[in-house]
């Protein structure tokens, strides 16, 4: 039911999506919010640690680990504002990391919540918060909400779309949505290049209706290289508030790698998708 949320507070980018949207289903759900911001190390001071060089190292990381706690201490600082004003049960956390421990660190917290929300990456923004969803999608083991970074406003989940295709992973998304698929006025399973099979749209039709859900399938032929963008035109379309779907991705030299359809979401969402791995 979503009682314990997480919400990642960026410290170099815009925050607002995601703490309006955090604390308002926060407030909808009666749920407790917990809130991290990460203050990001630069690569080079760490670097001059491992080379060694005595006193003036030391001093120059000190002071760059002051900088990024500071910046993660300020992040949290406009969360506390808007928590402590809608009087919802919150705590907080921050922290400064270089970036590769940073992204650990966070994909292990987010395993003991029910949901994590973290903003939408913006590859047009250097920022190494743009990594930070895909770090959770892979390691927390639980489902993301991901907030467009030109998103406004609390999230509006009256309609919600599912993008299915019989797999493991889709199954998994439905499955971690259920609170906001019992809470839809509207439910619409938008089937692209669906191919015969055991976990077909219809059946997922049936299955959701077991459950007081009432929703309907929208078919569509697509290239692959337009999956997305299919998804994105039923959106709009069909006035969807929020959208299900699996996180793919596959490992290359041990490194997830985000999956086409998945990639293209990252880069370009014009709602909050939910996504579990």
């Amino acid at each position: 039911m979503f009682r314990n949320i997480l919400v990642h507070i960026p410290s170099e980018r815009p925050v607002r999506p995601v703490i309006e949207v955090a604390v308002a289903l926060t407030i909808a759900r009666r749920s407790h919010l917990d809130a991290v911001a990460i203050g990001y190390e630069s690569m080079s001071a760490a670097g001059m640690l491992v080379e060694g060089a005595g006193a003036g190292v030391a001093a120059v990381m000190g002071a760059e680990l002051q900088r990024a706690q500071e910046r993660a201490n300020t992040a949290i600082a406009a969360f506390e504002i808007e928590a402590k004003l809608a009087k919802i049960a919150y705590g907080v956390r921050s922290f400064a990391a270089i970036p590769v421990e940073a992204g650990q660190t966070i994909g292990a917290l987010a395993r003991l919540y029910d949901m994590t929300i973290v903003l939408q990456p913006e590859s047009s923004k250097a920022s190494y918060d743009n990594e930070i969803p895909q770090q959770i999608l892979f390691n927390s083991g639980g489902p993301m909400l991901m907030v467009p970074h030109i998103h406004k406003g609390p999230l509006d989940a009256h309609q919600v779309g599912i993008a299915w295709d019989g797999s493991r992973l889709a199954a998994r998304a439905v499955r971690d949505a259920m609170p906001f698929l019992m809470g839809a006025k509207a439910v619409t399973v938008i089937a692209i290049n669906e191919e015969a099979g055991e976990a077909s749209s219809d059946q997922l039709v049936a299955h959701l209706g077991r459950r007081g859900i009432t929703a309907r399938v929208q078919r569509l032929t697509m290239d692959r290289g337009n999956v997305q963008g299919a998804i994105l035109s039923v959106a709009a379309e069909s006035n969807i508030g929020l959208l299900v779907m699996g996180g793919y991705g596959h490992s290359r030299l041990q490194e997830r790698i985000l999956g086409g359809v998945t990639r293209s979401m990252f880069d370009c969402m014009t709602v909050p998708v939910l996504m579990s791995h």
